[in-house]
C-alpha cells in the first residue's frame, strides 16, 4: 500500500481575527505557509503584521478563526506549548540575556535539562555534565555555522543589532524546528550583517529544511529570499502571490506610497521601505 504524501502545507490560518478596544488589529485574516518555503509577510505600518504573528504564536487569543500546523489544531494554545511542538517566534527588538555568555543564551534554549531541578543536579551530577557538554558542542557548531564564533563567549548584551539577530536565529536552531517566524529581522541592522542573516536563512532553507515566514520592509531582502509572498492592509489580506506579482501590484504600490505615486507607475522592487511599528 502506498504511504500517504504529508500536505505541502505546513501551516493554515483561516480567518483570524482580534480587536482591542473595539480596533479590528487582526480582521478575518487566512494565510497558507508551504512546508520547506520561506514566505513573506509585508504592508505599511499598522498593517497588522506582528498582531498576526503574536495570534499565530500564542501571545494572544484570537477573538475569531482558527490555526493548523501540520493539520493539528493549535488555536490559542500558549507560546511555551507550541515551542515544544516546532513553532518559534522571535522579535523585532532582540530578547537576549544580555549577561549571559552568548554560547550560554543558545546552551539554556532546550527544555526538560536535567540540571533544571535540584533533584537531578544532585542525584545525576554525571548525566547532567554530559547533557551539558552536548548542549556545548551543539552550541558550537551553530556559532560555526553562523560565523560569530569570535563572539562566543562574550556578554550577549554587548552585541551589535545585527548580531544580536543572528544570535535569535541560532536559538531556533538549537531545537529544530518546523517553522520559524521572523519579525523584521533586519530592522535596525547594517548591510553587511543583513547579508550574513540573509545567506543564514537561505542555508537553514536549503541545507535543512526549515521552514520560514517574515515580516520585512526591505522589499530587497523580501525580493531575494521570498518564495511568496503575502501583503496586509487594515489588518486584511490585500494581496498573495509571488514575489514579482507582488511587488508590481498597484494596490500593494497604493497601500505604500499613496494612489498617486502608484498611478504614476512607481514599484517597490529593490525600494527599501524604512521598519517601524508594525
Amino acid at each position: 500500500m502506498t504511504r500517504p504524501q504529508p500536505s505541502p502545507d505546513l501551516l493554515v490560518v483561516q480567518n483570524l481575527g482580534i480587536s482591542f478596544g473595539g480596533l479590528k488589529a487582526v480582521d478575518g485574516m487566512s494565510l497558507t505557509i508551504r512546508r520547506g518555503g520561506i514566505s513573506g509577510l509585508i504592508g505599511p505600518n499598522g498593517a497588522g503584521k506582528s498582531t498576526l504573528f503574536n495570534l499565530i504564536a500564542g501571545y494572544h487569543r484570537p477573538t475569531t478563526g482558527r490555526v493548523w500546523l501540520a493539520g493539528e489544531d493549535i488555536t490559542g494554545l500558549p507560546p511555551h506549548v507550541l515551542f515544544g511542538k516546532g513553532l518559534l517566534r522571535t522579535f523585532q527588538i532582540a530578547r537576549e540575556f544580555s549577561t549571559l555568555t552568548v554560547r550560554e543564551n543558545l546552551m539554556m534554549v532546550p527544555g526538560g535539562q536535567l540540571g533544571e531541578t535540584w533533584l537531578g543536579a544532585l542525584l545525576r551530577p554525571g548525566r547532567v555534565r554530559a547533557e551539558e557538554r552536548a548542549l556545548r558542542a551543539r552550541a558550537d557548531e551553530i556559532l560555526e555555522f553562523l560565523q560569530i564564533t569570535h563572539v562566543a563567549g562574550l556578554p550577549a548584551g554587548g552585541l551589535s543589532g545585527g548580531q544580536k539577530k543572528l544570535l535569535e536565529l541560532g536559538r531556533t536552531m538549537m531545537v529544530d524546528p518546523k517553522i520559524v517566524f521572523l519579525d523584521e529581522v533586519g530592522a535596525g541592522v547594517n548591510r553587511t550583517l543583513l547579508y550574513a542573516i540573509a545567506d543564514a536563512i537561505r542555508r537553514l532553507n536549503k541545507e535543512r529544511g526549515y521552514t520560514f515566514c517574515l515580516v520585512e520592509h526591505d522589499m530587497q531582502f523580501i525580493a531575494d529570499l521570498c518564495d511568496d509572498v503575502t501583503c496586509m492592509a487594515q489588518g486584511r489580506c490585500l494581496a498573495r502571490g509571488t514575489v514579482e506579482t507582488i511587488l508590481s501590484d498597484e494596490a500593494v504600490i497604493a497601500a505604500y506610497l499613496g494612489r498617486g505615486r502608484a498611478a504614476k507607475g512607481m514599484g517597490l522592487a529593490g525600494t527599501p521601505i524604512e521598519a517601524g511599528v508594525a
